[in-house]
């Protein structure tokens, strides 16, 4: 039913990438027994289009460190932010629709090497073929529970996830090196994500870097950024440089 729901909603992939798990190995299974057994017009047109499964090997889990930190990171924080509460069934798929919208939002590296352009490629190009983006909402953050309404609850769930996930996944993105020297080899024209601990969910702080300022002993510890707010001025610890497409294929 999972992977029935997956094709319905993004359409068929060819290959699919899991572990060794009994669920992953059976749809497999029963995929490839189903082709075989209706030997039919559609065979060769079926056989051609198959579902393609490449599987790890069984108890390594470590062989699929991509997807298996993400899902461990989103794991983590949805625990931490559900905690006991008590939620319906529409309620919790609601919370894990906005938990995956947050995740393929983030972004991946610049759309284009135009100093100009302030796009960045995300997951959800991929899924939609733009950014995804959410209605604006009120903070409540600071707002007790006994006196949220149960939609008001969900969406103080979501903004909790957004806080405690996109703060990890800034850290994981600077490079961490002493402050005597440079904190991050940034250059004229980098795609930049400026770190905001009060943005709301799925709104990512993109800029250019325009000029590098160096103190006394020649480091650069500050930079001025252009936004499509206009130009503001940050320290290099609270930036976060997006690598680029060729530094993702290397």
């Amino acid at each position: 039913m999972t992977l029935r729901r997956f094709v319905a909603r993004r359409g068929r992939p060819a290959e699919i990438f899991c572990d060794n798990g009994t669920n992953f190995v059976a749809a497999a299974r029963e995929l490839g027994s189903f082709i075989k057994q209706n030997q039919n017009p559609l065979f060769d047109f079926a056989s051609q289009n198959s579902i393609q499964f490449k599987f790890i090997p069984a108890y390594s889990p470590h062989f699929g460190g991509i997807w298996e930190a993400g899902v461990k990171s989103a794991k983590f924080h949805i625990k931490r932010v559900v905690g006991n509460s008590h939620l319906t069934f529409e309620e919790l798929n609601t919370l894990f629709t906005l938990v995956e919208a947050i995740l393929n939002s983030r972004p991946l590296c610049p759309l284009s090497s135009s100093p100009n352009d302030l796009l960045s490629l995300s997951p959800g190009h991929f899924l939609i073929g733009r950014p995804l983006t959410a209605p604006p909402s009120q903070h409540l953050g600071d707002s007790k529970e006994s006196k949220l309404q149960r939609y008001e609850r969900l969406e103080k769930m979501q903004q909790h996830f957004w806080q405690r996930w996109q703060r990890e996944y800034l850290s994981e993105m600077q490079q961490r090196t002493k402050w005597k020297g440079s904190t991050s080899k940034l250059d004229i024209g980098d795609m930049v994500l400026l770190a905001d601990d009060n943005a709301p969910p799925l709104s990512w702080k993109l800029g250019r870097v325009l000029r590098l300022i160096t103190g006394s002993d020649r480091t650069a510890r500050v930079a001025d950024i252009t936004t499509n707010k206009g130009c503001v001025r940050r320290s290099l610890v609270r930036l976060c440089k997006l690598p680029t497409a060729e530094e993702l294929q290397c």
